[in-house]
């Protein structure tokens, strides 16, 4: 293997803010602070399968649409279920150009970021 996927950086304005809703949403927990930055991840900590995320903060995100996205699976409730909690935790319904009949939801974190909510149950890490 030349290379694994070990972590995700994030612009954002308020790093906290934004790292307790991923942590929210995924379970996971902080892992290390700095000056305008947070690392979230697993319970077990870095270096496991799962990536992390580090959040930090840019006086101004970079405006447009994105060229990557976060894709979730619920892994232990329906997708209608898990969309509710993520709209209790502060997520919105995003519109990208969706039809409608996709299988999934497109809904952006509480600074605009989309991601989307698949059907498809996975097993947790």
């Amino acid at each position: 293997m030349a290379c694994r996927f070990s972590e995700l950086v994030v612009d954002c304005r308020d790093p906290e803010a934004l790292a307790g809703f991923w942590a929210a949403v995924l379970d996971y927990r902080v892992l290390s602070r700095e000056e305008d930055e947070v690392e979230i991840g697993p319970p077990a900590g870095s270096g496991g399968a799962a990536p992390t995320l580090v959040f930090g903060r840019v006086p101004d995100p970079t405006p447009g649409k994105p060229r990557l996205h976060i894709d979730l699976s619920p892994t232990d409730r329906d997708q209608d279920a898990e969309l509710q909690r993520l709209l209790d935790l502060g997520a919105v319904p995003a519109d990208v150009g969706q039809t409608g009949d996709e299988s999934w939801h497109v809904l952006a974190d509480p600074e605009g970021n989309a991601f989307c909510l698949l059907r498809s149950r996975q097993s947790p890490l």
